[in-house]
């Protein structure tokens, strides 16, 4: 199911953030979509971590996958990798997932991001400009212009695609932080369109406040959380069982699906290839839905009441509470 990822260049962006590209040690990397991550096993001294990191690649470019890492402070993945990233350096991977990704190239979109949630957002936009019709603006939010990630690249893509492309920077060193009352007036142009916005947490809240007040419905965020369990540790076992039945890639598989056990950790038991990255509730890259029966979230930190409430759930975090369940990943 993982991935050997090895380093074919570092490139610095800005004094605390680097671009890593990556090709496979051998055969060849599977696809991927605009808009999603990488979950990077990462070797740190004080014991191995994995960690995501969203693709600043788009799938159109070819050549390699490239991850884009800002220096955290106290950030024990961020700062091993600004560290330690060099050419040559092998890397275990999980395949590219989430849920980040645009229902078309020829949609419109309003791109918001803060720091280095430039990084999936910049895969969206290239994408969009590139294969489609779709118009994009982007508010773009920094300290300052020297923290101004990809600030040549999108100055070459306004130029390029001037009729198809907006940015607005926001500097934080002259006008303070955004706040909901100033996104809203900033946002308002383009307030028919869906929101992708991608960065620290009090920014997407931010964010999510001008878009209520907008009444703009459809605001996709992405969120990533440390994790605390390891993604690419084996399987335990379980006994009591329910009678599963889930539909994934056109295939059906029907097993006893231990009461104790969430499902991710059920199908991978038995072989099958399910999407899955952060396995703690948090990146929704594992997304299925429920067809008939129930089951009970462990934990949820990305799915809105209204995807439960249409059957979606979370195979890392679900276990069966009826005697047959019956899922389908979409």
């Amino acid at each position: 199911m993982s991935l050997s990822l090895r380093i074919v260049e570092v490139v610095p962006e800005t004094a605390d953030a680097v671009s890593i590209r990556f090709e496979p040690v051998s055969g060849e990397l599977p696809p991927y979509r605009a808009g999603q991550f990488l979950t990077l096993r990462l070797p740190c001294a004080e014991g191995a971590v994995a960690r995501s990191y969203s693709l600043s690649s788009a799938p159109h470019e070819g050549g390699p996958w490239q991850v884009t890492v800002k220096r955290v402070a106290g950030g024990r993945g961020s700062n091993w990798l600004c560290d330690n990233a060099a050419e040559g350096l092998v890397l275990e991977s999980l395949p590219p997932g989430g849920v980040f990704t645009p229902e078309s190239d020829a949609e419109d979109l309003l791109l918001l991001a803060a720091g280095s949630g430039i990084t999936p957002v910049l895969s969206i936009l290239k994408s969009v400009l590139a294969n489609g019709t779709g118009r994009c603006a982007l508010v773009y939010a920094n300290r300052d212009e020297r923290s101004v990630i990809f600030a040549r690249e999108l100055a070459a893509l306004t130029q390029a695609h001037a009729d198809r492309f907006t940015v607005v920077h926001w500097l934080e060193s002259g006008q303070g932080l955004p706040t909901p009352e100033r996104l809203t007036a900033l946002m308002a142009p383009w307030s028919r369109r869906p929101v992708f916005v991608c960065g620290p947490e009090p920014f997407m809240d931010a964010v999510g406040v001008a878009a209520g007040a907008l009444g703009i419905e459809r605001v996709c965020s992405e969120r990533f959380v440390s994790m605390s369990a390891d993604p690419f540790a084996a399987l335990s076992t379980s006994a009591d069982s329910a009678a599963a039945s889930v539909e994934i890639d056109g295939i059906t598989h029907e097993f006893a699906w231990p009461r104790e056990r969430v499902l991710l950790d059920a199908l991978l038991a038995r072989g099958v290839d399910a999407p899955y990255s952060c396995r703690e509730g948090a990146c929704s890259a594992c997304v299925c839905r429920v067809r008939d029966g129930e089951v009970k979230l462990l934990r949820n930190d990305v799915l809105e009441q209204e995807d439960l409430a249409d059957g979606y759930v979370l195979a890392c975090q679900a276990v069966p509470v009826t005697d047959t369940v019956r899922i389908s990943y979409d």
